[in-house]
């Protein structure tokens, strides 16, 4: 257990281990079938206290392209949750089932808990309105995938820049990077934390913050859109006064560069219409994709299984 790692934040990794395991999910891209037996005799638990389909299914699907098995459950009606099991005996029993466990919580913290309960690695699969770092990792390969690399550009990050996890967690591990230029678009209502732009300004990282979308296109290098998520709101008529704030449409990418990618973490509602969808600059679906291969590589990581051997490998090993 000395060496056990889970996964909680983007920041439990360092620049060298997060450039490691996207070199991997990059060699996984091209040789997908080199890696189809590497977890034999593996199992993942996932463990989904809250609704998810795109994050528990490329789970579920990474485990199986890498050979191993998958069990859990995907809601918590469904679990001993429902009986008042906590989660701490929770991930003891998983424990004793699995080797590796996915757990996404309504509760900030909960996957802290479970990591600190657990015999087998942990990984955050987004807790609350906390963190999601899965989705970072697959943000950061995308945009490193597209642009060649996590520095010097341009991100807008619009729509609901304060409930957002994902958001969040993407600003913290991009100001890690050199020469990133963060504009946040949002109704006031909806401001990115003050707990950020204040990092922000302490590490000296440029950012603005507007209102109209219109306003920024033409100097966006990624545009990253959110939706209003009516379940982290309080009342129902502040959800529909703000779901329908942004919407990208192709007015609004005629504006932009050519060479603009657009993100988003999925499920959208209305916030990117699909007449975008068949633009070269909607990057959304590549990027689940992308989501796919970094989660197999850290599953990988996590469980210390070495990549598949390369040239370079057996160079090495015969020298």
């Amino acid at each position: 257990m000395n060496n056990l790692r889970h996964l909680m934040s983007p920041m439990d990794f360092s620049l060298q281990e997060l450039d490691e395991m996207f070199d991997l999910a990059a060699d996984i891209e091209k040789n997908m079938k080199d890696y189809s037996h590497m977890c034999d005799g593996k199992i993942l638990a996932t463990c989904f206290y809250e609704p998810s389909t795109r994050t528990r299914l490329s789970f579920e699907t990474a485990m199986l392209r890498l050979g191993g098995q998958v069990i859990g459950f995907s809601d918590a009606g469904s679990s001993s949750a429902a009986k008042g099991e906590s989660v701490s005996d929770t991930i003891r029993v998983i424990s004793c089932f699995a080797d590796i466990c996915a757990m996404r919580h309504p509760k900030e913290g909960a996957p802290m808990v479970a990591a600190a309960r657990s015999s087998i690695p942990v990984i955050n699969a987004g807790d609350g309105g906390h963190q999601h770092p899965t989705q970072t990792l697959t943000d950061l390969l995308t945009i490193r995938s597209l642009h060649g690399s996590l520095e010097g550009f341009t991100i807008g990050l619009c729509g609901d820049l304060k409930f957002g996890r994902t958001v969040h967690s993407l600003i913290n591990a991009l100001c890690r990077y050199d020469n990133i230029n963060f504009i946040f678009i949002s109704p006031e209502e909806l401001r990115v934390p003050d707990y950020i732009t204040e990092k922000l300004d302490k590490l000296g990282v440029s950012y603005r913050e507007v209102i109209k979308l219109e306003d920024v296109m033409p100097e966006l290098d990624f545009l990253y859109m959110t939706r209003v998520q009516r379940e982290r709101f309080f009342n129902e008529e502040d959800y529909v006064r703000l779901k329908d704030f942004y919407i990208l449409d192709k007015n609004k990418m005629n504006m932009a560069k050519d060479s603009l990618n657009v993100l988003h973490p999925l499920p959208r509602v209305n916030e990117i219409s699909v007449e975008v969808d068949d633009d070269k600059r909607a990057a959304y679906f590549k990027q689940v994709q992308y989501g796919l291969y970094v989660r197999m590589a850290l599953i990988l990581t996590l469980l210390g299984i070495k990549g598949r051997n390369t040239a370079s490998d057996k160079e090495d090993a015969n020298a």
